[in-house]
């Protein structure tokens, strides 16, 4: 995946909308909305580092996912198809 800066660089009429501190979970752009796409499993790898499973989850889906609401937010997919071992 590029780096957020060559996004940039690519995509230089863009005013993307990031999701600070989660650089490393990015993983594309959706073409047609020119949103960025983050990757959930990546996302939960980097909060489980801080917090135990449980509170990463809490954490994610009350102040991450829960947040995403305006049509200009980046996209998280959901990539985890288990719900432990990430």
């Amino acid at each position: 995946m590029r780096t957020l800066k060559e996004l940039y660089d690519m995509y230089p009429d863009e005013n993307f909308i990031t999701m600070q501190g989660f650089e490393d979970a990015l993983i594309g752009v959706q073409d047609r909305t020119m949103r960025l796409v983050y990757s959930k499993s990546k996302i939960m790898r980097q909060l489980i580092r801080e917090m135990d499973y449980e509170t990463a989850m809490l954490h994610f889906d009350n102040n991450i996912e829960g947040k995403i609401d305006t049509p200009c937010m980046p996209i998280i997919v959901n990539d985890m198809f288990y719900t432990s071992g990430i």
